[in-house]
């Protein structure tokens, strides 16, 4: 057992509902680079742009085990990484979060067996909707996403901590992981 490290904020994640880290850096087209200890892979993962962190198995939403991989790649323009094609890939629920606080660039994405389910995506900076597909479900409500896509003049405000919510109530949400026992080390994986 290691102590976890949390993370989120400007940062990009994905959650692979019940594969194991090895298959997801497979579907990825990643190459395995071994195994380091939480703070030094979440640091290694949130500052450079050609490594992620990726978790062991961890309990999460609707009872399953989510392995997550987080980094500044995922964040990146050339990154695409097509959410529904590896939901459809690895035969499973997919998400994708990104939150980045200076342009207040905030977004998730879900797909369940290579089908897409929701898409949004929100620049504060000039408080546009850039992505929208599919209805907002519940808890995307209480974070106050409207029920239809919003005309840029509505007002609407999602932050950092909308991304973590969200993420909570689907797989996991990673900034709760600081200093919780988590079931292993972290793999790392070169782009």
């Amino acid at each position: 057992m290691d102590i976890g490290v949390g993370f989120g904020g400007k940062q990009a994640w994905l959650a692979v509902r019940g594969v194991p880290p090895e298959k997801v850096i497979a579907a990825l087209a990643l190459r395995e680079l071994g195994t380091a200890g939480w703070r030094a892979g979440i640091d290694l993962a949130h500052l450079t742009d050609d490594r992620v962190a990726v978790t062991p198995p961890l309990p999460g939403a609707g009872g399953s085990e989510w392995t997550l991989v987080a980094g500044r790649w995922l964040l990146r323009a050339d990154a695409k990484v097509d959410v529904p094609a590896l939901s459809a890939t690895l035969g499973t629920e997919v998400q994708f979060f990104a939150t980045n606080r200076v342009e207040e660039l905030h977004r998730w994405e879900r797909a369940v067996d290579g089908v897409p389910v929701r898409r949004f995506g929100f620049l504060g900076a000039d408080g546009t909707v850039v992505a929208w597909w599919g209805q907002p479900d519940e808890v995307e409500r209480a974070v106050g996403v409207p029920a239809e896509a919003p005309d840029d003049e509505d007002g609407l405000l999602v932050g950092e901590s909308d991304v973590l919510r969200i993420a909570g109530a689907w797989s996991v949400d990673p900034s709760a992981l600081e200093g919780k026992t988590v079931p292993g080390p972290l793999w790392i994986a070169a782009v």
